[in-house]
């Protein structure tokens, strides 16, 4: 299992539904990781296998993976197939996979517990709407989501924990720091086990506002979206 605590923060790229062989090929040539930091690439499922990277400071990650582990389920990837293709990380829950495709806590729950038992860390993402920040329900929403969300076998060298406050992701809104501090600081107490995990904050990140982001004393690093398109961009987001 990858030693999470030896990186000072961790950076994941998620594509979603972009890129092609070109795009990838360019990409590479011109990322510059940090060898302070942990850098995860997570592409479209097709791309996988052309994902590089060294073990050490640049991984091979996926955006989703099924709760099946093999069987007559046409079109799924299982976690031994993701294992078999060079991936140590892959997202869980994310908030367009709940949104869009009625993704549950609980899916999320079984496909968390598959990827450990392939040695995968999952990256289980939470966070609340619009909606739900202005009713005041974003701590009962989170914590309704880590509770279902997370499974036994998860701990803090095992599996990532990522906020995405759903009002934020793609509108270029951004909580304040103040807000992400506090957020994440929920996150981790609530319960004694959360304590040591590492949790990353998602929504609108960008190099003009990642560095006072990842700085904050309750942050582990960004889950990076439209931003991790632009190689250039990124590039100064790892620095």
């Amino acid at each position: 299992m990858i030693n999470l605590d030896k990186y000072s923060s961790i950076f994941i790229a998620n594509w979603k539904l972009n890129g092609n062989s070109l795009f990838l090929k360019d990409y590479y040539e011109k990322l510059k990781v940090n060898s302070n930091n942990c850098t995860i690439i997570c592409s479209p499922s097709i791309y996988l296998k052309s994902l590089k990277g060294d073990k050490e400071n640049l991984f091979c990650g996926a955006q989703d993976v099924s709760s099946f582990k093999e069987g007559a389920y046409t079109g799924e990837l299982s976690a031994a197939m993701l294992k078999d293709n060079n991936i140590d990380f892959c997202l869980v829950g994310h908030s367009e996979r709940r949104q869009y495709f009625a993704e549950t806590s609980k899916n999320v729950n079984v496909k968390s517990k598959n990827l450990i038992e392939e040695n995968i860390i999952p990256v289980i993402c939470i966070g609340e709407t619009l909606e739900q920040k202005e009713n005041k329900l974003t701590e009962e929403i989170l914590f309704t989501q880590i509770k279902n969300s997370i499974p036994i076998s998860a701990n803090q060298q095992n599996a990532l924990i990522a906020y995405e406050p759903v009002w934020a992701i793609g509108t270029g809104l951004t909580p304040t720091l103040d807000e992400i501090n506090q957020v994440h600081e929920l996150i981790k107490n609530f319960d004694k086990k959360y304590i040591n995990f590492k949790v990353l904050y998602g929504g609108s990140v960008k190099s003009s506002n990642s560095k006072e982001i990842t700085q904050l004393n309750y942050v582990d690093g960004c889950l990076i979206g439209g931003a991790s398109l632009k190689v250039d961009e990124f590039n100064k987001i790892i620095s």
